[in-house]
């Protein structure tokens, strides 16, 4: 009944509302503890002043949305270190789950939202990659956390690269082009404002467990506002947050990122030289 109920106010809530990237975790906590999040969750900058995040799942490897290296620009990955200082590292390679469709916009896009990205470098033993494959699935009323560096409102750009983390529900799935889950503020169920993603949140992840035992279950792809706000100051965050499932994907993220952890700084130079798309890698048979 909970579920069912709250699957048709996101339907309602959807009709009206333009569905957005998810660009901060809004109403969050920052991240303060060194044994917490700052080790597996990272921020990815494009050179065209594009921010998002995504999860570290092997030591040179990061989970994020595929929508968030759609674009033909360099990308960067910022990780925090135990003592809350800034390392840089160059992206050499990405690769979109092949049934994305880049330059669709949320609510139009038929294919997976999900990318992983190689660095130039392993992180080292500073940092904690998380696994993909164990989560499990997302079940309407399960809780779980966001994690991300986006802002904390949309007119608050200056408010980003600070790793926040917020307490969320799944209130189940919706169907829009694609099949995304809807998780959303535990107290006000997107009725009104809450927590959720927003600007800069987009390829983070969404964790069930605890610091020591967080466990990756899916990736937020968009965002849309509460279903009762201000029409002069009308929002895409707070409301609902839409999260490919890492779950239903675990078979294409362990096979490529085992080719990807394979892939030298050498031949992702060739290969992003040799093509005019984001996805940098090229496909296996295609070396």
């Amino acid at each position: 009944m909970f579920a069912t109920a709250f699957r048709r106010a996101v339907v309602t809530a959807l009709v009206g509302l333009i569905p957005a990237p998810a660009f901060a975790v809004i109403n969050g906590e920052v991240s303060r503890d060194p044994n917490g999040l700052r080790a597996s969750v990272v921020r990815i900058e494009s050179t065209q002043g594009e921010i998002c995040s995504g999860t570290l799942i092997g030591p040179d490897l990061v989970l994020t949305a595929a929508h968030c290296v759609m674009h033909q620009a360099g990308y960067s990955v910022v990780a925090v270190d135990r003592a809350f200082r800034q390392r840089r590292i160059l992206a050499i390679a990405a690769s979109m789950h092949p049934d994305f469709v880049p330059g669709t916009t949320p609510e139009d896009q038929p294919g997976i939202d999900l990318a992983l990205i190689k660095l130039a470098e392993p992180l080292g033993p500073d940092f904690q990659p998380l696994d993909p494959r164990g989560g499990g699935a997302i079940n309407s009323g399960d809780a779980v956390d966001i994690a991300g560096f986006g802002v904390v409102a949309e007119n608050r750009r200056n408010t980003a690269r600070t790793l926040r983390q917020a307490h969320l529900v799944s209130i189940g799935s919706l169907k829009v082009a694609n099949t995304v889950t809807v998780v959303t503020d535990r107290r006000r169920l997107a009725e009104t404002a809450g927590a959720g993603a927003c600007l800069g949140d987009s390829g983070g992840p969404i964790l069930r467990g605890g610091p020591g035992g967080y466990q990756v279950v899916g990736v937020v792809s968009w965002s849309s506002g509460a279903m009762r706000q201000d029409k002069r100051a009308r929002t895409a965050c707070g409301g609902f947050t839409a999260v490919t499932p890492t779950g239903e994907h675990a078979g294409w993220i362990t096979s490529r990122a085992a080719e990807m952890a394979q892939l030298t700084a050498s031949e992702a130079s060739t290969n992003f030289r040799r093509s005019n798309r984001s996805d940098w890698m090229a496909r296996p048979g295609r070396r």
